[in-house]
């Protein structure tokens, strides 16, 4: 059986474009994706990146959710350090109050920034580094029939949003399971630790009033097109911004660039081996031999599919694409 397919649109801002062109954008590609059967459209939290647009997360998430009917609309993930959880519960009652039964809530313990935009938010970087599980445990209670603290989240009480834990490492994968939320794994930029994570989560996990056996989600790059060389060359932009990030020159998205990935000097590549490693690029029939190879190794229940990709038609052809291969 295959897992289901949902959408990780990290709104970006390619060269040329603002922000505002990014909106329209994601707000197209969520209503393409609805047409095509996908699950879920997340969005991400990040901040002072300029190729990424979806800062202000849940702002966005009504925007989405308000132009889309059927499809579930989503952070993927808010990243809670940087909130107090009685915040975020007010934001994410809010939106469930005016979407029922379509809003998801993926948190994540990294900042989404650097220390100076950490030190902007105004939250304190001094705090116990150790705090992120008992924020989470808050944030679920605000959001429970009865909630065990005097504070009320209105919007927010008696909602039960559901909770997901985002990570790249073990860290996420043991409080996932503890907490018995489902887990998604961010290996479309992380891959390292995927394996050794879903086998820790689903080994440890602990059936909760939410979930009752593990559910696992993969972060999975496709760059599909109608040939193999056009997807090679579309892949080039989503290379490009990655290299740029990586080595302290974060960028918009770039235009793709034929014969990026060759002449990148050794240490450049081996920044893209292991994101290579959860990526399908090509035709519609070496994208679904990807993605049905990478479905029987992790055994995934769900793949959240993320394309950066320059063009935009392009980008929704490549949507398009995944879907028939699945």
């Amino acid at each position: 059986m295959s897992p289901l397919l949902s959408v990780l649109d990290l709104a970006p801002i390619t060269e040329g474009s603002d922000a505002a062109g990014s909106f329209r954008n994601s707000l197209e590609l969520a209503q393409h994706a609805e047409r095509l059967g996908y699950r879920r459209f997340w969005l991400a939290e990040h901040h002072g990146m300029p190729g990424i647009a979806s800062a202000a997360t849940a702002v966005l998430i009504g925007h989405v959710a308000g132009g889309t009917r059927t499809i579930r609309v989503g952070a993927g993930g808010i990243m809670l350090p940087n909130h107090s959880p009685l915040v975020i519960a007010e934001q994410f009652g809010t939106l469930e109050s005016l979407y029922p039964g379509r809003i998801d809530l993926g948190l994540g313990r990294a900042p989404g920034s650097d220390q100076a935009t950490s030190r902007a938010l105004r939250r304190d970087l001094a705090s116990d580094p150790d705090g992120f599980p008992q924020d989470v445990v808050e944030l679920m209670d605000l959001m429970s029939d009865e909630p065990r603290q005097a504070i009320r989240a209105v919007p927010g009480r008696g909602l039960k949003v559901p909770v997901w834990i985002l990570g790249s490492s073990l860290f996420g994968a043991q409080l996932a399971a503890a907490l018995g939320l489902p887990y998604a794994f961010a290996s479309h930029f992380a891959p390292a630790q995927m394996m050794q994570a879903v086998a820790l989560y689903r080994a440890n996990f602990r059936p909760s009033a939410q979930l009752d056996k593990p559910y696992v989600m993969l972060g999975f790059n496709v760059f599909a097109a109608d040939t193999d060389e056009e997807a090679a060359v579309l892949a080039t932009s989503s290379q490009q911004a990655f290299v740029n990030l990586r080595t302290g020159r974060p960028s918009k998205l770039p235009p793709p660039l034929p014969g990026y990935l060759e002449a990148l000097p050794p240490q450049a590549r081996a920044l893209l081996e292991d994101v290579r490693s959860c990526s399908a690029v090509g035709s519609p029939a070496t994208v679904g031999q990807s993605v049905q190879a990478f479905i029987e190794r992790t055994g995934a229940d769900e793949l959240m599919i993320t394309s950066q990709i320059f063009n935009h038609q392009a980008r929704l052809r490549s949507y398009e694409i995944a879907a028939e291969a699945a």
